[in-house]
């Protein structure tokens, strides 16, 4: 938490640039979303950029039923949350690491398919406002297996502090810099 960019999060959104709510949406339709921004980032290859890429990524990538970009040096997979850890997911998991991406489990609340999935987690991100609702048992929790943490919804100079006092070891959030929207 020196202040230097780690990464950015590149999210499906709509024609418009708006939050599109796509972890509302049918898996198929969020398949297309999680391909269709991978083929942004890295259609012609890697970019240029050094920082990481977190993309949400669906069942079907984990489980080899969607190809990944064949660049995994700076593709950090994030886990979303309605992904089940069964034992297809778990082996897939466990493949994707050994061929070079990074894991991030998304939107941690320490459930138990979560908690399945985190000895293959580089990171492990949690929201703000869960940590504040749970405790810090929950940053412990995620801390377990020595995955790197992530605040999510850092929205103000307060939070930046409690989030330093907890533990996180990468901040992200409105405070730290928009969201913008590009559109290629």
């Amino acid at each position: 938490m020196d202040g230097q960019l780690f990464g950015n999060e590149f999210l499906y959104r709509s024609r418009d640039g708006l939050p599109a709510q796509v972890d509302r949406w049918r898996s198929d339709r969020q398949d297309v979303a999680t391909a269709m921004v991978l083929d942004v980032l890295f259609g012609d290859g890697p970019p240029a950029d050094t920082t990481f890429a977190f993309v949400n990524i669906t069942r079907s990538f984990l489980v080899n039923d969607r190809p990944l970009p064949a660049h995994p040096g700076r593709l950090v997979l994030e886990v979303v949350e309605s992904v089940r850890a069964d034992d297809a997911v778990l082996a897939g998991l466990q493949r994707l690491r050994q061929r070079g991406y990074r894991i991030a489990i998304d939107d941690f609340v320490g459930d138990a398919d979560q908690v399945k999935m985190m000895p293959y987690a580089d990171f492990v991100k949690l929201d703000c406002r869960d940590v504040r609702r749970q405790g810090a048992g929950l940053v412990q929790l995620a801390r377990r297996h020595g995955a790197r943490l992530v605040a999510e919804r850092v929205s103000d100079s307060l939070l930046v502090e409690e989030c330093r006092a907890w533990g996180f070891d990468f901040m992200q959030g409105d405070l730290l810099g928009p969201a913008v929207t590009e559109r290629s």
